[in-house]
């Protein structure tokens, strides 16, 4: 199941308490103060993985705990550090503070992570009171709390291709065709209910393309749950706009139309992003040149002819879409960064 949203509470591990503790060995009756520091609690840090694609599998609501720190010993022994609890997010996941609503983090690189609850400290053994007037002391420290913090989690997915039109325009088929993705592919409307990605393997390159549910009118303003969607083209370099050439001559141009108006009210300036246009299902529409040429003249841009279920047109869409990418400056396949650290401010 794709989940894109969830909220979760987390809590570090609590320091360990430091000891008072004095040296008894044989000979040595009145041996000086040993007590041991307490381990400091475990951190719980979120790493952006690109090999997971959902937040699904963190469980909304769930309190994910790190491991407390272990009291100190005697003989100046520490106690063990606690465990820290490592979640693993998908690239492309936004980080908030559920209860002030400011973000943490963007964690949108592979390998980046944020430490959002540190483990407290330990405390201090007795050794440590010990001085000229004081040889004894029976004094010791106790461990930092925990802390504890509600977050929300926002996936926006990270891809260099998205995949754009209205329901059943044939974006599915085309990554089914392209990529090893398979995502459900049927004759009516609203068969994606979720965005699905797929990697083309181009040569020495390659594309990640993200497909995603059909946008309808009125998507801007949530209908169709298309404001959801839209969230996820944010993150796209280049789009891929499919219009259905079975659609007629009239309407393929208001079908363009429609989705171009929802990507302006976006807010997100989706409407000035790299853009591929194509007719999709070209071999079930005779006059699909013709129909081209009035989708150009509408548009102000070169329209390509595809369809996905034959094969025609696939590679020059896919050429396309690298020439776009290749302008942004960036390479196609995008590969794993040197991985960061941070640590969640307040």
């Amino acid at each position: 199941m794709f989940i894109d949203e969830t909220e979760i509470t987390v809590s570090s591990g609590r320091g360990g308490d430091g000891v008072v503790s004095f040296r008894r060995e044989k000979f040595v009756p009145r041996g000086g103060p040993d007590g041991g520091d307490g381990g400091r609690g475990g951190d719980v840090v979120l790493r952006a993985n690109p090999n997971v694609n959902t937040l699904a599998g963190i469980q909304h609501g769930r309190h994910y705990r790190a491991g407390a720190g272990r009291a100190g010993g005697g003989s100046n022994k520490s106690g063990l550090a606690g465990e820290p609890l490592l979640i693993e997010v998908p690239v492309g996941t936004l980080v908030r503070d559920a209860e002030r609503g400011h973000v943490l983090r963007d964690l949108d690189r592979p390998g980046l992570e944020l430490t959002v609850v540190q483990g407290g400290a330990g405390g201090r053994g007795n050794r440590h009171f010990a001085h000229a007037t004081n040889q004894t002391p029976r004094q010791a420290t106790s461990g930092r709390p925990a802390e504890t913090r509600r977050l929300r989690l926002e996936l926006r997915l990270v891809a260099d291709v998205g995949i754009v039109g209205l329901p059943n325009a044939g974006k599915s088929t085309f990554l089914s065709r392209v990529s090893a993705a398979r995502p459900k592919v049927a004759d009516y409307p609203f068969t994606t209910l979720e965005p699905v990605l797929g990697l083309v393997e181009l040569g020495d390159d390659g594309l990640l393309l993200a497909d995603i549910p059909g946008l309808v009118a009125g998507a801007s303003q949530g209908v169709g749950l298309g404001s959801r969607f839209l969230r996820h083209i944010q993150r796209t370099r280049v789009l891929l706009h499919l219009v259905d050439a079975c659609a007629g001559a009239e309407q393929v141009v208001a079908d363009w139309r429609t989705v171009r108006q929802e990507l302006a009210a976006s807010g997100l300036d989706l409407d000035r992003r790299p853009c591929v246009l194509a007719l999709s299902r070209t071999d079930a529409a005779p006059d699909s040149a013709a129909l081209a040429a009035s989708l150009s003249a509408a548009a102000g841009q070169p329209v390509l002819q595809l369809s996905a279920h034959t094969g025609h047109g696939v590679g020059e869409v896919l050429t396309a879409l690298q020439a776009e990418i290749a302008k942004l400056g960036v390479g196609g396949k995008t590969g794993p960064p040197p991985a960061s650290k941070q640590q969640a401010g307040d």
